[in-house]
């Protein structure tokens, strides 16, 4: 079978390897679909310190299973999420199951972007393969994972029904947000994004502003919007820490800031604490999602209250594995890009 490797720093290889073997409670799962993620693009680079392998956002159907599971069978229509924490730890007694030591530890062998892939027993056993309904389409279903992690990131920050929003990036998670910050009652909701393309794609899904910070004011449109107090919330949806600063500053006093794009490692950040303190001001990272949160994702795209197929801009076979990520790597001109088996 076929499956994507990184070959170096900023390379990849579609490699032949062996279909990998399954034990009594484990899954093997035939893809179909697997989103790119901007994290992908971080470990071609070397910017990334999670594993090294690609394809998490995937979505097949069972080939076959082990003796001992009881579960799934063959022929099912799934959704696999890669990572699952122990739940009986410190870290996830106390909700921080993304800080569990066994949650980058459990993976997709060889990785989600391959023909096949094994699913290890403490995937299987601890909910993280999610049965498809047969009104969710692989596509969509592509989408359960980022749409999971955002979900977690506003339950962390408690957005309250009426907030106002400034979201910093117009990708596929930028969009997501706006169309959960809907979902749970949002108030106004602004975004800057300087690539034409994405800023476009934002308008469509209905904002109250979309600005290019390039050659707009960012900072009037924000204070124009909310009657010149700033934001409850700004999300930073893009993987740089040189956006947060200027965020922090369109926060209303006692705002908070969700960090969740991923900064590149050794990428810091420099800003006034004293502005920290006196204002009150919150920055809540928030890392990866669990099945609590792919659970209710899969229920959002079911009940049709998120539609993922808007999100999706190229498509390719696994076989252009290479051509995919060169172009969700280098192009501003894409949204989500899907590998297909």
């Amino acid at each position: 079978m076929k499956a994507v490797f990184i070959k170096g720093l900023g390379e990849i290889e579609v490699k032949d390897v062996s279909i990998p073997k399954i034990n009594s409670k484990e899954v093997l799962v035939k893809m179909i679909v697997c989103g790119v993620c901007g994290t992908d693009i971080e470990k071609i680079r070397g910017e990334s310190a999670t594993p090294l392998k690609l394809g998490h956002e995937v979505t097949g159907v069972i080939a076959d299973v082990g003796a001992s599971v009881k579960k799934f069978k063959v022929g099912d229509r799934v959704f696999v999420h890669h990572h699952v924490p122990c739940y009986t730890c410190y870290y996830c007694r106390h909700g921080d199951y993304t800080m569990c030591d066994e949650f980058p530890k459990n993976n997709l062998d060889p990785c989600g972007m391959a023909e096949y892939f094994r699913v290890p027993e403490a995937n299987v056993e601890r909910g993280a393969v999610l049965k498809l309904p047969d009104r969710v389409e692989f596509d969509e279903a592509a989408l359960i994972e980022p749409i999971g992690c955002c979900i977690r990131g506003l339950n962390k920050v408690k957005i309250n029904v009426g907030d106002d929003a400034l979201i910093v990036g117009a990708g596929p998670i930028g969009l997501i947000m706006i169309s959960l910050l809907k979902i749970f009652g949002a108030g106004s909701i602004i975004v800057s994004e300087t690539s034409s393309f994405r800023l476009s794609a934002a308008k469509n899904f209905d904002v109250d502003a979309a600005v290019n910070p390039i050659n707009e004011d960012l900072k009037e449109t924000v204070y124009k919007v909310t009657d010149g107090k700033g934001v409850d919330l700004a999300i930073i949806a893009v993987g740089n820490a040189k956006t947060i600063p200027q965020a922090l500053d369109l926060l209303r006093k006692g705002g908070k800031l969700l960090l969740f794009g991923s900064p590149p490692i050794g990428d810091s950040l420099i800003y006034d604490a004293n502005k920290i303190f006196l204002r009150e001001l919150k920055i809540i990272p928030s890392y990866s999602t669990t099945e609590i949160e792919t659970n209710m994702a899969l229920k959002l795209l079911k009940l049709k209250k998120i539609d993922a197929l808007k999100l999706i801009s190229h498509r390719f076979k696994l076989d252009e594995a290479e051509k995919a990520l060169k172009l969700a790597a280098e192009s501003d001109k894409t949204l989500k890009v899907l590998i297909y088996s």
